[in-house]
């Protein structure tokens, strides 16, 4: 049996009624090339053209029109069946929610993440994957992804975002490492060999641009793809390493580490959560988004650090 991704109905409704691709995209706020995109899976997915160009305006076909009001019956049936949904029953919901982060969120909140769940749905499972490097939109609207935690990206029509911490970026060196000695210059600072955090391997960053106005440049000897691979690393030499001040703290209690505050003005870290918005009333989904904001929540009316 073929799997149907029955969000292409709701598209094919949309242009149905729209007429246009333009117009189905505006409708559904997606952008044009994606509507595209999605007209010709349609196509493939029915063997027909469904909706031919005549002059300014795009027809359906006659096996669009003979389909037509039953694909509005069916978008009708889904979107009521929603709308009826009222508050899920966590005692015996069994599902799994995928999230995408970085190992230095996961580090810090998948274990108070899963109590919060636990106390409410035991039978729930939260699948952590690594944080992706291109757009995460394809894969919030494919189901793929339930939810992104990790920093803010500029917002995007088809994704809603909430703020859930700022933090701030701070070098971490093991205890007793020289830099601890005395004040810590820029001059200092990048004297020091220092350790990468890159899933690209690459060797500069962000850091290095405000490096560079001052005509300076860091000693990177390393690159590795994980924060707790580089903070390991930290804790057993001399070289310097990057965290975020909050998410790291209790990784870097563990590790005896200490962090040093870095003679540059860097802009904030701004950790948010963002899910497709076809999962914007769902019940389930926004429970599990209440769960995740409650366990920064609860670390802030606890006064204690993340």
């Amino acid at each position: 049996m073929k799997s149907v991704d029955l969000n292409l109905l709701i598209a094919l409704d949309a242009l149905l009624e729209e007429g246009s691709v333009t117009g189905a995209a505006e409708r559904m706020r997606t952008s044009t090339p994606t509507m595209s995109r999605t007209l010709a899976r349609l196509r493939r997915a029915f063997g027909d053209p469904l909706l031919v160009r005549a002059g300014r305006r795009m027809v359906p076909t006659p096996r669009a029109l003979a389909i037509r009001e039953q694909v509005r019956s069916l978008v009708e049936q889904a979107t009521g069946m929603f709308l009826e949904t009222g508050a899920p029953d966590l005692a015996s919901l069994t599902t799994t929610f995928t999230v995408q982060a970085n190992d230095m969120v996961i580090g810090a909140l998948a274990q108070p993440l899963l109590s919060t769940i636990h106390r409410q749905a035991p039978g729930v499972t939260v699948r952590f994957v690594p944080e992706d490097s291109g757009d995460s939109t394809p894969k919030l609207r494919e189901g793929a992804t339930d939810l992104v935690l990790g920093v803010a990206d500029p917002a995007s029509a088809e994704v809603n975002s909430e703020r859930l911490m700022v933090d701030r970026v701070r070098a971490v060196v093991r205890a007793g490492h020289p830099l601890l000695r005395g004040e810590v210059t820029r001059e200092r600072f990048t004297a020091a060999q220092q350790i990468s955090v890159s899933r690209r391997g690459r060797l500069t960053g962000p850091i290095d641009d405000h490096l560079a106005e001052y005509g300076l440049h860091r000693q990177v000897v390393s690159v590795v793809p994980s924060w707790l691979a580089s903070w390991h690393m930290v804790a057993q030499s001399d070289l310097v390493g990057l965290a975020a001040e909050r998410l790291s703290r209790r990784a870097v209690s563990l590790l005896d580490l200490r962090t040093v505050r870095i003679p540059l003005r860097l802009p904030p870290i701004v950790v948010a959560q963002s899910w497709h918005i076809r999962h914007q009333a769902d019940p389930t989904h926004t429970w599990f988004r209440t769960c995740v904001r409650s366990v920064f929540e609860g670390w802030q009316a606890e006064g204690r650090p993340v």
